[in-house]
């Protein structure tokens, strides 16, 4: 065989052409006889142009971020954080969801990360975007298969780097700050969030709360909610008393879906955090306020109504492996009336938020004062 003037075109003595070249990683190799020269060139192109298509075939077929994502939702539909989870992947879907699975990565991750920074959104919860991100391209590297058994993913993702946080303070409200935020809610999501801060129940389980959890205290003229073990942060169940804002707002839900509690359009909601309470908290100028604090704003008002500590636990669902889950009537009794000292608003209390370190926020009952200037951290005193 001797070369010719085209790399890849191969002529023996008795002038039969032979084309045998790699073209992108794809190797043509094709007998052509005694074309002539010419002819042999223009054969090698359309072999190149028949490459090329089938490579853009195959690369158009590839599953993409959204494929994705979208089989990741579909099997995880049994999962309690689905709804969140679809929330993120609603949020990444303009910045990745055309994007080949394997080419998601920190480099392609930085217009999504800059755009939330710049919309003031928190680290913790970009990082909780980017977590969802991790998940799919993991799921789709290790249990994805084409019909063909080939990967969706043909290795293992690269490490996405997760932003740097800085755990923030917990910010219970006061009475004043509470009416400027509530009247500015929908009606839905000034329900769940007056039901939140009178109960201390976490947002999922507001968002998931279901009849078929009710149980009837007749001893106390009302029903607890007792949210099961697997539903539950600690993994244990917890009996979810109601004061009497909570028990009110519970019965003006009856009727409304046969499932949820709190419905929105025949399916719980995925989060409470979401543009609308973004838009009344900025409103409100309460930006520091998060769905989590209505829960603590609960935890200290039962403290600076002098609840015990024992009794603060019961009624948060703290994890303490010396208390049961379940309570006799008169332990329900007893914590019905705890809970409803938190609806008075008629002794003067003082919050102390401490602005440069991290301590607990204290509650103290009666008039404020103005602590002198010192070299300890700043505390930020607000009538309550």
């Amino acid at each position: 065989m001797a070369a010719t003037r085209t790399q890849g075109i191969t002529v023996d003595t008795n002038g039969n052409f032979t084309i045998d070249k790699e073209h992108r990683g794809v190797r043509i190799c094709v007998r052509l006889g005694p074309l002539g020269q010419r002819d042999a060139e223009q054969r090698l192109d359309a072999e190149i142009a028949r490459v090329e298509s089938e490579l853009e075939h195959k690369a158009a077929s590839r599953p993409r971020f959204a494929d994705c994502a979208a089989r990741y939702l579909v099997e995880s539909q049994h999962k309690r954080s689905v709804g969140v989870v679809a929330w993120h992947v609603r949020l990444l879907g303009p910045y990745l969801g055309a994007l080949e699975a394997n080419r998601v990565h920190d480099r392609t991750l930085e217009p999504f990360v800059a755009d939330r920074i710049a919309a003031g959104v928190t680290a913790t919860t970009i990082n909780r975007s980017l977590e969802v991100v991790r998940t799919i391209l993991n799921r789709a590297a290790r249990s994805y298969r084409d019909d063909d058994g080939r990967p969706w993913l043909d290795a293992l993702p690269p490490l996405i780097t997760m932003l740097p946080e800085t755990p923030r303070l917990p910010y219970p409200i006061t009475w004043e700050e509470q009416d400027r935020l509530f009247p500015k809610l929908s009606a839905r999501l000034g329900r769940m969030a007056l039901f939140a801060v009178n109960t201390g129940v976490r947002e999922s389980n507001v968002c998931g709360l279901e009849w078929a959890w009710e149980v009837p205290v007749p001893e106390v003229g009302r029903s607890v909610f007792v949210i099961p073990p697997e539903a539950f942060k600690s993994k244990r169940a917890h009996v979810v008393i109601l004061n009497d804002a909570a028990w009110s707002i519970v019965e003006a839900q009856r009727g409304l879906d046969p499932i949820w509690v709190f419905p929105h359009r025949g399916r719980p909601m995925s989060t409470m955090n979401n543009t609308a309470w973004q838009r009344v908290r900025r409103e409100a100028g309460l930006c520091a306020v998060r769905i989590h604090d209505l829960r603590h704003t609960f935890g200290c008002r039962l403290r600076a109504a002098g609840v015990s500590a024992e009794d603060r636990e019961a009624l948060l669902g703290h994890a303490n492996h010396s208390m049961a889950g379940h309570y006799a009537s008169a332990d329900v009794g007893r914590l019905l009336k705890q809970a409803n000292l938190v609806l008075n608003r008629q002794e003067t209390r003082t919050v102390l938020r401490v602005a440069n370190a991290r301590e607990s926020v204290l509650w103290i009952k009666g008039p404020a004062r103005v602590p002198q200037a010192s070299k300890r951290p700043h505390l930020q005193l607000v009538s309550h």
